[in-house]
């Protein structure tokens, strides 16, 4: 029960940011949100954490920068698993990422 809460905190996480960032845009409605919240879900739980220790150099480097960087990324290859989801750029992408983490953290800690 906790994991589907948890889930559907990140489907709100995801309306509320493709609400809010111009930029970020669903064709398909309600399907395609609950696509792009598993999708998010599962790059953050499996992909990113592998990325993230082959890109610790850079991090390192850049003082954490990076990390900004490669959740930019993430977001932004999302476009081409998901249909009916497109991100137009970079700072979109990064906006997008840092208010999908801010919005996932805050519902699952009200959870």
């Amino acid at each position: 029960m906790h994991t589907i809460l948890k889930y559907l905190g990140t489907v709100a996480a995801v309306y509320l940011t493709v609400s809010i960032i111009p930029g970020i845009s669903v064709a398909g409605g309600w399907a395609t949100i609950l696509l792009v919240a598993l999708v998010w879900s599962v790059i953050t739980m499996v992909v990113r954490p592998v990325l993230a220790i082959l890109t610790l150099p850079i991090t390192v480097i850049t003082l954490g920068l990076f990390s900004f960087v490669l959740n930019a990324l993430l977001f932004y290859a999302m476009t081409y698993v998901v249909p009916g989801f497109s991100v137009d750029g970079f700072l979109p992408a990064l906006l997008g990422a840092l208010v999908l983490s801010i919005f996932t953290w805050l519902i699952h800690k009200a959870l």
